[in-house]
């Protein structure tokens, strides 16, 4: 497998699920600033949309959209608990997990990033942001992980996106759960082998 990334974007989420899941893969960097990966060859050939991450199987098939990615991979190796079993309610309890986190986290982060945002809208955003964080802090005053005592990939979708907090100037020093948790995650062998191979970490 092939997993097209770009250093701590989102496709961060799947390269740590990939390494948690022990699963054989070639990391490929492409640009989300040039579009080009390091050969030269243009990134809209591989995703239309141009953006990462994309995961590409054995067989040429690609995959975009992390959330999906993930369970991908999680499905792999089921031993790994990765991901409840299909089907079953703590599967949908994961699936809402992972559109929360995309909807309403990720995408909450990109009027942060885009040069062309108006000033006064920036507050705004942050205040939105700082909203869902802080539910999902008051989630986690009793919880190791998002699903309770079991790492999953949801688990490495919102290490990934807490990580813009920097970035973006977002304050969330008042959301002890939260940062709690981020040392934890970011704590974990595999999640220090992605942030490693993408430069992020010594």
């Amino acid at each position: 497998m092939k997993l097209y990334y770009s250093p701590g974007a989102c496709s961060l989420s799947p390269h740590i699920a990939l390494h948690e899941a022990g699963l054989a893969f070639t990391p490929v960097l492409a640009s989300t600033k040039s579009h080009k990966l390091q050969d030269g060859t243009d990134f809209y050939t591989i995703n239309p949309l141009g953006y990462v991450p994309v995961l590409e199987l054995d067989d040429g098939t690609r995959l975009r959209e992390g959330p999906v990615i993930v369970q991908y991979i999680a499905d792999q190796v089921p031993l790994k608990m990765l991901a409840p079993q299909n089907g079953s309610l703590q599967r949908y309890r994961l699936q809402e997990w992972l559109n929360f986190i995309s909807t309403e986290v990720h995408k909450g982060f990109s009027p942060l990033f885009k040069p062309n945002t108006p000033d006064e809208y920036k507050p705004i955003a942050r205040d939105n942001l700082l909203q869902r964080l802080a539910w999902i802090d008051s989630q986690l005053a009793d919880k190791q992980y998002l699903m309770g005592d079991q790492f999953t990939v949801a688990d490495a979708y919102l290490f990934t996106v807490s990580n813009w907090t920097a970035p973006t100037k977002l304050d969330i020093s008042g959301l002890a759960h939260l940062a709690a948790y981020r040392e934890r995650v970011g704590a974990r062998p595999a999640v220090q082998a992605a942030m490693k191979a993408e430069g992020l970490i010594k």
